[in-house]
């Protein structure tokens, strides 16, 4: 799932040579040179590229480079563009806040969004570089944008109130609230905040702007939902036709939000008539992506309701009938970023696939099954020139950070064209992860990755760390941004520390049936995957101290270490970020309450045995027997697991005499954003290892 730990965010890809095997990684060193461990101030300095576009004309790629400011505890995000043919990559912009780069068809200008003038609006600048134009400039604000096939209008969203009929009304509004003295919330139905935002009565409704005179509409005017979904939406749920006539979107129109997954298709002229429902289907239908020849719309989708973790299947929409079939019908992975061939022939996106995220092609064709063009590699950011030759996407591994690769579409010539962290990788000593299978709980094959710190002596005894990742249902990655900035396994094993990381039951990329499995057991078998995998560890490397153990991990991962702080004291200290510790509490102030009423068969007044059963404070009397001593880490504005749930686990070890810290940041939500805060993190989470693994 996506919940606990969302890794949209979208958010935070292996060099093709590193792939999934620890070859060379392209642009390092062969190394003579003295190699060093990577520190905290290294990994808050890597350069973070993200969003890769191909322009259309394959010439160029525009993707956005995030960089720390340290001094004001921020980061820098401009707009820079490199050629597919090999080159010096250059930056196109200025700002500290640019991001979305989108060509426009003839390839000749850019659009990005940018706050350099406080508000997130659309601005255009020429592709050979030159001033950038701002198109938009209404009060809520703009998002998602782009450009249509014919480069008349660009779409884009904006945070309006419903009832306003025009930016005047919106402003206004906007302007009253500000001088208001009263500063309360009212509400009078769920979902009321998300994430790290309160509901303030606005919705993100879908907008065209003229990109010769800046005239703006609204598509969805009065619409009570949000255009993508504010809880599940990202920019590829908005999408164009061939003709620019039309556009098509998710939305999820459910009144409780909180509860329903019921988002579906929908069309809308791009001359402003009302909205057409083209899906009914109860489960998620997002990311359409019209065929170039106009015909179909394929989207991803989930068949059951209220279950977000459910397996997104590949459909398609026919325009003329108005029906969908499934395609790659047995295909038992999550399918994302879809993108058409130019002859409308072949289907291709990204799915996870065990630690890595190869590309696939398949027919859209009733029958036909998908295949990988692309095995390699943990690849996202996937898109596809004018003409269908060339891909251009996000590659990374645990030993690298994103840079942008491009590929054939027929998945041969794959290059690298970034290398925008390379100096700096030069000089550390970063160890390729080895992967192994073990039988974990039920029976069932269990895969995990495992990290040697640097300057490895295989005579030497050295602490074992082991990392629980969060969702309940996602997984850990050999890439470097899924959750590399904050649990990168070369910082942790850096200090010598061998680092595990295992994908219990529940995680993502394994087969539908294998998330299945953590319904109601979340202290189950995932428990016992961990305590396998350390067993197995214990009994096949001989290097690793079995008196010098310690876990650590975010969000479902810190529910995990709750649990082990309740039920083992086989390791010398712990690490719990977000943890969920009384789920009955946690129910009643978390914000989307699908998972946990999918994950714990009910409500805590329609099941309270099972809420009990999984849930660490049930078990809070053996925090007092077992005594691990315990580092709880928090964000005072993280929705998704509120701090109290923090601070109920940091008051029931104070009370029975463990040692325990509390580290509450009080301008961070669910994950710890800014350069200082992660680097203040990393270092006390170091220093509470060192005290009781050294």
């Amino acid at each position: 799932m996506k919940r606990l730990e969302k890794l949209g965010l979208a958010f935070f890809l292996l060099s093709f040579a590193a792939g999934t095997c620890g070859a060379q990684t392209p642009g390092l060193p062969s190394g003579t040179a003295q190699k060093r461990a990577i520190t905290v101030d290294d990994l808050i300095h890597m350069a973070r590229v993200q969003e890769p576009q191909i322009s259309p004309d394959g010439q160029f790629v525009a993707y956005t480079v995030q960089t720390p400011d340290t001094a004001n505890n921020k980061t820098l995000k401009n707009i820079w563009i490199v050629p597919t043919g090999g080159g010096e990559a250059r930056r196109l912009t200025n700002g500290d806040s640019d991001s979305l780069p989108q060509w426009s068809p003839d390839s000749s200008r850019i659009a990005f969004l940018s706050q350099r003038d406080g508000t997130s609006e659309v601005y255009v600048v020429p592709a050979g570089g030159g001033e950038p134009q701002k198109l938009t400039t209404l009060s809520g604000g703009a998002d998602n944008e782009q450009w249509s096939p014919d480069g008349r209008w660009i779409a884009f969203t904006s945070s309006v109130f419903p009832d306003c009929a025009d930016d005047a009304c919106n402003r206004a509004r906007l302007d009253a609230a500000a001088k208001d003295p009263v500063k309360a919330r009212v509400y009078d139905h769920l979902l009321y905040r998300h994430w790290t935002h309160w509901s303030d009565g606005r919705r993100s409704h879908l907008f065209v702007v003229n990109t010769e005179n800046a005239q703006a509409r609204d598509l969805t005017p009065g619409a009570d939902y949000d255009v993508p979904p504010d809880e599940r939406g990202d920019p590829s749920d908005i999408a164009w036709s061939p003709d620019s006539k039309e556009l098509c979107y998710t939305a999820v129109t459910a009144r409780l939000e909180a509860i329903s997954t019921n988002g579906d298709l929908f069309t809308v002229p791009v001359t402003g008539e009302e909205s057409k429902r083209i899906t009914t289907n109860l489960g998620f239908d997002g990311h359409p992506a019209y065929s170039p020849d106009g015909r179909y719309i394929a989207y991803h989708s989930q068949a059951r309701p209220e279950y977000e973790s459910d397996l997104f299947r590949l459909m398609l929409y026919n325009r003329a009938s108005g029906t969908s079939v499934r395609l790659a019908k047995s295909f038992d992975f999550w399918v994302d970023a879809i993108v058409w061939s130019r002859d409308s022939r072949k289907i291709y996106f990204y799915a996870q696939k065990e630690f890595w995220q190869p590309i696939f092609e398949v027919a859209p064709e009733e029958g036909a099954e998908a295949q990988a063009v692309i095995k390699d590699g943990f690849n996202t950011g996937l898109s596809i020139s004018a003409d269908g030759r060339w891909f251009a996407f996000g590659r990374s591994s645990a030993t690298m950070p994103t840079e942008v690769f491009i590929a054939r579409s027929d998945g041969s010539d794959v290059r690298q064209l970034t290398h925008q962290n390379a100096e700096r990788l030069a000089g550390l000593d970063l160890s390729k992860p080895e992967f192994f299978w073990f039988t974990g709980a039920l029976g069932e094959q269990v895969q995990a990755m495992l990290v040697r710190p640097p300057g490895f002596d295989p005579a030497k005894k050295y602490p074992l760390l082991l990392l629980a990742h969060g969702g309940p249902q996602t997984a850990w990655e050999d890439a470097w941004e899924a959750s590399g900035y904050r649990w990168n396994a070369q910082l942790f094993a850096a200090p010598g520390y061998v680092t595990l990381l295992i994908n219990r039951h529940g995680s993502t990329g394994y087969g539908q049936q294998f998330v299945d499995e953590i319904q109601d057991d979340w202290g189950g078998a995932p428990y016992e995957d961990l305590m396998k995998g350390v067993d197995y560890v214990l009994a096949n490397y001989p290097f690793v101290d079995e008196s010098r153990m310690a876990a650590a991990g975010p969000s479902y991962g810190g529910y995990m270490i709750d649990w082990i702080a309740t039920h083992t004291n086989r390791f010398k200290c712990l690490v719990s970020h977000a943890g969920p510790y009384d789920e009955s509490s946690m129910y009643g102030s978390t914000e989307e309450l699908w998972f946990v009423e999918h994950d714990f068969k009910g409500t805590p007044w329609t099941n309270p045995e099972d809420f009990a059963k999984w849930s660490p404070s049930t078990y809070a009397a053996k925090l007092g027997e077992f005594k691990t001593p315990t580092l709880l880490t928090t964000g005072e504005l993280d929705f998704r697991v509120p701090y109290t749930q923090v601070l109920e686990f940091f008051t029931a070890l104070q009370r029975q005499g463990v040692p325990s810290k509390l580290v509450v940041f009080p301008n961070d939500g669910h994950w710890l954003l800014r350069p200082m805060d992660s680097r203040f993190w990393y270092t006390t989470v170091q220093d509470w290892l060192a005290r009781y693994l050294k």
